[in-house]
């Protein structure tokens, strides 16, 4: 009895049959939906790699019609894509015509550096260079012939400079240097020491000192300061 009522009792009232008919009809549409979805984009990834085959390989036909620019016909001499057996160019051909030769590169030095650099503009750490010696020669034997000894050779190639005396002594004598540091110490102090000061009475007891227009040896000049015409009466017609 006990097992019949629970039966019924799940049946009845915790697992509903119609529900969950329901929901499994729900789930197989939504997985049809996601399906068709998956297909759809893969579909378009397909696509999309199939258009970058396609570009890449367009790009390496073009570069290579750039490398081979120097097969292209001439108005005398037919390249090898436009032979005179066809009917119409290789597209080849065609597409020599159209691209520009490749330029040449020149060769990049790879900088002893560049490992060191990649740091700089993060300031992560300061630069280091390398300051390790170089690696001594190779003991070899000496090479049969009439060379020298390899010690003598690094030595002469390495040695020290030393300059001669013209080099190494100055071009200006020390009379020319004398006097350029006088001219720049004329140049550096002032004209005149003389502190200007009006406020106060530095310059009551001071004496004028005339221009030098106005202190000439035959005196001073009278005119505009008595008068401003000079008058003769000895030469006048009348009396007025």
């Amino acid at each position: 009895i006990q097992k019949r009522w629970r039966g019924y009792y799940v049946r009845k009232y915790i697992h509903n049959y119609y529900a969950l008919k329901k929901y499994l009809e729900a789930i197989s549409v939504n997985n049809e939906i996601v399906r068709n979805e998956l297909q759809e984009y893969a579909e378009m990834k397909e696509n999309e790699d199939k258009r970058k085959d396609l570009e890449k390989k367009e790009k390496e036909k073009k570069y290579q019609a750039r490398k081979m620019h120097y097969l292209l016909s001439t108005e005398q001499i037919a390249g090898i894509y436009n032979s005179p057996f066809r009917k119409s160019p290789d597209p080849m051909e065609l597409l020599l015509r159209k691209s520009k030769p490749l330029s040449h590169r020149w060769q990049q030095i790879k900088s002893p550096f560049a490992y060191e650099l990649h740091d700089w503009p993060t300031c992560r750490r300061p630069p280091t260079f390398s300051t390790a010696q170089p690696l001594p020669p190779i003991g070899r034997q000496k090479p049969q012939g009439p060379f020298r000894d390899t010690a003598e050779v690094l030595r002469q190639r390495y040695k020290p400079l030393e300059p001669t005396l013209r080099v190494a002594a100055s071009i200006n004598s020390p009379l020319e240097k004398a006097r350029e540091e006088m001219k720049k110490e004329e140049w550096r102090n002032r004209i005149h020491d003389n502190e200007f000061l009006p406020f106060s009475l530095y310059h009551k007891n001071e004496k004028y000192d005339p221009s030098i227009h106005r202190s000439g040896k035959y005196g001073q000049e009278t005119y505009g300061i008595k008068h401003f015409r000079e008058v003769q009466p000895e030469k006048w017609v009348a009396d007025k």
